[in-house]
């Protein structure tokens, strides 16, 4: 028996969302086909202050095989990745935040801040990678 694919769909999105620790409004995948290919970015939503940042892009042939390939990654990412500190603001606002981001280095970690915004519309005032643990 075949499995539908949205069920499968379905399914992968809650087990990433179990591994990564955060309820499913707290995710956004977004899909977007170029060349030929299934390009998936997983987005992760902040309540306390409202703002969203890239988690991981993943390039696949299909929609199921780029969230096989995300929850490959979210396995294992805390081992793949260094951990970074950014402390930053939005314009107009002076709250100073404080957002944990995993990434190869620290323009990676910005990248991830800065995705899908302007960025002279924050601040940042700190970028700090944490020690290994």
């Amino acid at each position: 028996m075949t499995i539908d694919k949205n069920i499968e769909i379905a399914n992968l999105q809650s087990e990433i969302s179990k591994y990564i620790g955060l309820g499913e409004n707290s995710l956004v995948f977004h899909f977007e086909e170029q060349n030929r290919s299934m390009l998936l970015r997983l987005i992760t939503v902040n309540p306390r202050h409202n703002q969203s940042f890239l988690f991981h892009t993943v390039e696949a042939a299909s929609k199921v095989e780029a969230l096989r390939l995300m929850l490959e990654y979210v396995k294992g990412y805390k081992e793949e990745a260094s951990s970074f500190t950014i402390q930053w603001t939005v314009k107009g606002d002076n709250n100073l935040h404080t957002s944990y981001f995993r990434a190869k280095n620290i323009l990676s970690a910005l990248d991830k801040l800065y995705y899908d915004r302007d960025p002279n519309s924050i601040t940042v005032f700190s970028v700090m990678m944490n020690p290994i643990s």
